[in-house]
């Protein structure tokens, strides 16, 4: 991320930060979770996430007005899909971060406890 290395100004920083913020929703990952098999309508996204009708509009509305998500009308009922991938790849970094966060801290709990047990 060239411009964010370079200590970016607010105007250039702003958007990223409404990307995350975006994702910083449980119920949004949810949703984008679902859609990463394929498009879905909202009965299919609903039965999934257990979202209700009117949290799961406003969350898909969200979704498609920052660009993650596209809707498209089929007769009568509405299709949503994924437009930028990219997110997958954010999510699984982020993902792995944590992972590793978690781990070393475990690892940091079995030294503490195996030094109090010797000390006993």
């Amino acid at each position: 991320m060239k411009n964010y290395s370079q200590g970016a100004s607010p105007e250039v920083l702003a958007p990223v930060a409404e990307y995350f913020k975006v994702l910083s929703e449980v119920s949004r990952l949810q949703i984008l979770r679902c859609l990463q098999t394929g498009p879905l309508n909202v009965t299919k996204i609903g039965e999934a996430t257990g979202l209700g009708q009117a949290n799961l509009s406003k969350h898909l509305k969200v979704l498609t007005q920052v660009g993650l998500v596209s809707r498209q009308p089929q007769g009568v009922s509405v299709y949503y899909s994924i437009c930028d991938p990219i997110v997958f790849d954010v999510c699984e970094l982020v993902c792995n971060r944590i992972s590793i966060q978690i781990q070393k801290r475990a690892q940091e709990f079995e030294q503490i406890r195996a030094f109090s047990t010797a000390a006993q």
